[in-house]
């Protein structure tokens, strides 16, 4: 006995040895980093800072230490001006952003994300057909030492001892022969797995949707910025002219100060073109995910992107056939009816066959005088059976489960029936704005062409003495508005096609170089030929290919 405690005192002295040279280690360790940056923040202070800088620079040097681990990944934040200083500027076309978008946009990137999320739905749904297999180890091994001792004054039973080495292995294998929860759930999750590959495409045409419009956005500020430039140097010469009279003798100063007054609102309508500009590349670079020193410039100029050469009941068909977002509802229907055969499942009896094997050796002796570890013993069971489980009441829980996931499909019927209508709403909205911009573009060209003519006369009206410089400045005026309503019309156009595009999944457009290419020479000055195609183009290439 006195050996036993000798051997647990030596045990413990070693363990204690142990951790209190493992404990040092981690103290000294800690104590010198303390020791270094106490010394470092003491030499800061006493070159001036106080208590709370002290604390702040240590709060900083903690969280510049954490940054520069996760520097590498995309999670890191800039901390140098420098770096989002811009260093490119890149020129994009239309077709360059809608494949930016896609490859670069992190709202698409996460939608991918949950589709695998959904696959591995799937396939741990799909493992319940399998068996699964149970291993327990009580003891790896385990090692038991006791010691009895009785009062000799009350007991004749010697003092015993116990010394032995116990291993206890079991192995269970269970399959689920008639399992009722098993096929609504491997069908749900197949469905949820449909449904985020669904939700996936709806949100890749909607970003390339938002990137076109962005684009377009991005060209009217151009051409807005155009349109300022143009109105300055305008406005720049009325004042080079009103001067010119005005020192000829021939105009009063109330004429100067009023082209003055213009050379002025030019010059502020083209420091908020400039602001446009700058915060349209900025909102489309944000949209495309580019690096923040690099800013993307439109390198084509803003101009109709085609002609869509569909009717509009033709539109609304291919719509309904083509948009996702119906066939979203139908997914959410056959979910909710899967979950509603899972619920009423709960109360449904189960059957498995379970196989469960046991293994146990051990070496010593239990309660004896002086244990001997020669002795051992060695069993192995092995048990096959069925087992089954039927929740017989549980108050009405599953059919009130199954009537609340039946309810939630009838809701996602109603609400089909709702985006139907929407999705027909959305493509006539598109289409007759499409007709609308058509008409502004020809129209707003036609009105450039004459208020140029205009102001040329009110120009040379001017300079002869028969009209003021104010008929000038309101012509000057009147010019610009017709070029911004112009821009915009074109803008809106090109807007309304792209929704078309988006919401109908057709791209039965006609570039206006195509149409050009189809017409006969204009150069013997012969009327173009009639060709079948809609009204809706009738007039607008011609617009856009008649040079303003």
């Amino acid at each position: 006995m006195r050996w036993i405690h000798a051997r647990n005192f030596l045990l413990a002295g070693v363990l204690t040895t142990g951790f209190n040279s493992v404990r040092a280690k981690i103290l000294d360790q800690a104590l010198s980093e303390v020791v270094s940056v106490t010394s470092a923040y003491s030499s800061l202070a006493s070159n001036g800072l106080s208590q709370n800088a002290t604390r702040m620079l240590h709060l900083d040097f903690l969280m510049v230490k954490q940054k520069s681990v996760s520097r590498s990944s995309s999670l890191f934040l800039p901390e140098d001006p420098n770096e989002l200083k811009v260093k490119e500027f890149r020129p994009l076309t239309l077709v360059e952003v809608e494949k930016l978008v896609e490859l670069n946009n992190p709202s698409l990137k996460a939608a991918s994300i949950q589709i695998e999320q959904e696959r591995s739905k799937l396939r741990s749904a799909i493992a319940s057909w399998y068996p699964s297999v149970d291993l327990t180890a009580n003891g790896l091994p385990q090692y038991l030492m006791a010691d009895s001792y009785r009062n000799p004054d009350y007991s004749t039973s010697p003092n015993t001892r116990s010394s032995q080495w116990k291993t206890d292995f079991t192995a269970k294998v269970k399959w689920n022969i008639v399992d009722p929860a098993r096929v609504p759930q491997i069908a749900s999750a197949r469905d949820s797995f449909e449904r985020s590959r669904e939700t996936y495409l709806i949100s890749l045409r909607d970003v390339r949707l938002q990137a076109s419009i962005k684009f377009f956005e991005l060209q009217r500020a151009d051409q807005g910025v155009l349109v300022g430039k143009k109105s300055l140097k305008a406005s720049l010469l009325s004042q080079k002219d009103a001067n010119a009279r005005f020192d000829a003798g021939l105009a009063s100063k109330f004429e100067t100060l009023e082209a003055k007054t213009q050379l002025a609102r030019d010059n502020r309508l083209l420091k908020n073109a400039l602001r446009d500009q700058e915060i349209a590349r900025r909102s489309l670079a944000e949209l495309i995910n580019l690096p923040q020193n690099v800013i993307p410039i439109a390198s084509t100029p803003l101009t109709p992107i085609g002609i869509w050469q569909t009717s509009l009941e033709e539109s609304i068909v291919s719509a309904y056939s083509f948009r996702e977002e119906l066939d979203k509802y139908l997914l959410e229907i056959s979910i909710d009816n899967s979950k509603a055969n899972e619920a009423l499942a709960a109360a449904q009896p189960v059957l498995s066959l379970v196989n469960t094997y046991n293994a146990s050796r051990t070496q010593g002796q239990l309660n004896v005088s002086e244990p001997s570890e020669k002795d051992y013993s060695w069993t192995s069971t092995n048990t096959i059976g069925l087992t089954a489980t039927w929740k017989i009441f549980d108050g009405g829980s599953a059919k009130s489960l199954y009537r609340l996931n039946k309810q939630r499909a009838r809701e996602k019927e109603i609400n089909f029936i709702l985006e139907r209508n929407k999705i027909r709403q959305q493509v006539e909205e598109s289409y007759f704005s499409l007709i609308a911009a058509k008409d502004a573009v020809s129209s707003t060209r036609d009105e450039i062409i004459a208020q140029r003519e205009v102001l040329r006369l009110a120009r040379l009206r001017f300079n002869s003495g028969v009209s003021n410089q104010r008929e000038v400045l309101e012509n000057q005026r009147d010019l610009r508005q017709a070029e911004i309503n112009y821009a915009d019309a074109i803008s809106s156009y090109n807007t309304s096609l792209a929704q078309l595009r988006r919401r109908t999944g057709l791209d039965q457009t006609m570039s206006c170089e195509e149409y050009n290419l189809s017409l006969p020479n204009q150069k013997d000055g012969k009327k173009r030929a009639d060709k079948p195609l809609p009204s809706i183009i009738n007039g607008l290439c011609e617009a856009v290919l008649s040079s303003l």
